[in-house]
């Protein structure tokens, strides 16, 4: 079965409604849904706390302060308790809501953050080439924390805001229905304007995140970078890149302040328009004996709370695009579904024992390419030993790729153990099949720790025996602190040969029925060659072994030789047999590679 690669390009940013965004994500947080009735019953009782103080500025004066007979104080003084009360009911309610709010979003959004890392570690090679390192990670990172933030302190003032505004705009009614249509009059034009201003935030604040991924990129390749940077005394250029990176983020984030500065001062003019408006009509009314001086009072004081919130959102509005633009690019990344996938329960498991490889046709092709791998049709035995030559660019890695599915071919099949490659779980494949690749990745702990990457239950006294029987074990003396030596931030702590070294004894406890070696000894020295590569003929016996050589001492202990050329394998045999054609490319490579020794 042929599998097809994904088009060529980076992670696209999708164009949506912030309705249709928010309902996707609320759909991949459950979450966030739940015990949400409680805290919405406790948000509806703590805004209706907002027109405790103006209901009781009403009636205190009216039936206190302006009483028939005079001022009555009693009566005051149970307005002023009864308001004190709801007060202290409603504080309870808001402290409540906030902290039932705070503690949903917060594992909500740890779950998102955790899906969208396992998905992204999920994706094959291709997709993350495709994508810059820091852009990506950004997703992972400070995309779910804009919208944790968001929800955190922009979504508890939008939910108080708009509690706030229902309820003042009901109590405003019931006290002037004309005064509240002169308010909502002032506020409908406005809300139009805002909602055109909206549209180009969402446009805006999309670009700033795209901006913010491109910045974290620059910076994240120029400090990881930094040894090289000094070496070729490009300095000044990268910080250039840098500085633009970050000058394009800071013009983006300028554009969307300035839309979200236009939309909060329509919010200004209409406030104040329909300030001056119940001012106004509100004397009128009351020289007329509709509005009693408690009451117009009152109202004022409810103008405001419905303003107050009017305002709010304009400025609201700015956070949430900014979080729905970067809840866009997380959902973006989790809809992307991985070409290289996981078959899960529906896969098969590999056969016990030692495995066989079966490439029938085999292309592949990088999107948007040519095939850089042509036509390969092959068997290897199991218990066999096969060094992959070639010059660079022949497909050598790419061939090693394809077997260990970190990718899959566009055309073609790949059978391993006598079961095709996709229909093997990953849990099954990942535990029989280890590659040693060419950088020897090491992660930021000691050199044990990284051994025991591979096989995390080994002994200590487990661990002394394979390095021991790999020839290691004077070599790890040697070292600072022996086998607990930190080997620093990808293992630059050591050297090239050494990182080489540790990824090779962690692919060796690991144990696999099928081990492939990415010019896995190219960058150690001649003598620690030698005594490796004794090592490694005893290691590769009895299981399938995979070598890109580089070094063509490999290929000359290996059962057989696989030769490619532009992509197609144009060789096979052994490296005795492939001699005796002297004018063939491994004779060649062979002769080359002799030179160089000498």
């Amino acid at each position: 079965m042929s599998t097809a690669a994904p088009p060529a390009a980076g992670l696209p940013e999708p164009d949506e409604s912030i309705l249709r965004t928010t309902r996707r994500g609320l759909a991949l947080s459950p979450e966030l849904r739940t015990g949400l009735a409680g805290t919405l019953a406790f948000a509806v009782v703590s805004m209706a706390g907002r027109v405790a103080a103006p209901v009781a500025i009403q009636q205190g004066i009216d039936r206190g302060l302006l009483a028939e007979g005079g001022p009555d104080v009693g009566t005051v003084g149970w307005i002023v308790g009864i308001t004190l009360a709801v007060l202290a009911v409603t504080t309870f309610c808001g402290y409540q809501m906030m902290v039932r709010l705070f503690t949903v979003t917060e594992t909500a959004l740890a779950g998102v953050r955790v899906r969208a890392f396992r998905h992204v570690h999920n994706l094959s090679m291709l997709h993350q080439q495709s994508e810059r390192r820091g852009s990506l990670t950004s997703r992972v990172t400070s995309d779910v924390d804009i919208v944790t933030q968001f929800l955190q302190f922009g979504g508890v003032i939008l939910l108080i805001s708009l509690g706030q505004l229902t309820v003042a705009a009901l109590v405003m009614a019931f006290y002037s229905w004309q005064l509240t249509l002169v308010v909502l009059a002032a506020f409908v034009p406005a809300a139009f304007v805002i909602r055109i201003f909206q549209r180009k935030l969402a446009a805006a604040y999309g670009t700033v995140r795209r901006r913010v991924g491109e910045m974290l990129a620059a910076v994240g390749e120029s400090v990881v970078g930094a040894e090289v940077i000094r070496a070729y005394g490009v300095s000044d250029r990268t910080a250039r890149r840098v500085d633009t990176a970050i000058d394009d983020h800071q013009r983006a984030q300028q554009k969307a302040i300035r839309t979200s500065v236009m939309s909060f001062s329509t919010g200004e003019l209409a406030a104040g328009l329909a300030l001056a408006s119940v001012v106004l009509l509100g004397v009128y009314l009351g020289v007329d004996g509709s509005l009693t001086v408690g009451q117009l009072t009152a109202f004022l004081f409810l103008t405001t709370l419905f303003i107050q919130p009017v305002q709010i959102f304009t400025e609201v509005l700015n956070e949430a695009q900014n979080a729905v633009a970067g809840y866009r690019r997380v959902l973006n990344v989790l809809d992307m579904a991985p070409d290289v996938a996981d078959p899960g329960d529906e896969g098969q498991a590999l056969p016990p024992g030692p495995l066989d490889l079966r490439f029938r046709s085999v292309g592949f092709a990088y999107p948007g390419g040519p095939e850089v791998l042509r036509d390969v049709d092959l068997s290897i035995a199991a218990q066999t030993r096969v060094a992959v030559v070639g010059e660079t660019g022949s497909g050598k890695t790419t061939f090693a790729k394809l077997l260990t599915r970190l990718m899959d071919p566009t055309r073609g099949e790949v059978w391993l153990g006598g079961v095709p490659l996709p229909e093997i779980r990953f849990d099954s494949l990942r535990s029989r099949v280890v590659m040693v690749p060419q950088d020897g990745f090491l992660f930021n702990t000691t050199v044990a720790e990284n051994i025991r990457f591979g096989r995390p239950e080994l002994s200590d006294a487990d661990l002394d025996l394979a390095l021991a029987e790999l020839g290691l074990a004077d070599w790890v003396a040697g070292l600072a602190d022996g086998v607990q030596t930190p080997v620093g931030e990808r293992g630059e702590a050591l050297s090239v040969g050494e990182r080489q070294l540790v990824a090779l004894v962690r692919a060796y406890v690991a144990d696999p029925d099928l081990l492939v070696l990415d010019e896995a000894t190219s960058a150690v020295d001649p003598a620690t060659e030698v005594r490796l590569q004794r090592t490694l003929d005893a290691v590769t016996r009895g299981r399938t072994t995979v070598a890109i050589a580089h070094r063509l001492s490999t290929a000359q202990s290996a059962d057989e030789v696989l030769v490619f050329d532009s992509g197609e394998l144009v060789q096979r045999g052994s490296h005795a047999q492939l001699l005796t054609d002297t004018d063939s490319i491994y004779a060649r490579l062979y002769a080359s590679w002799l030179e160089q020794t000498r």
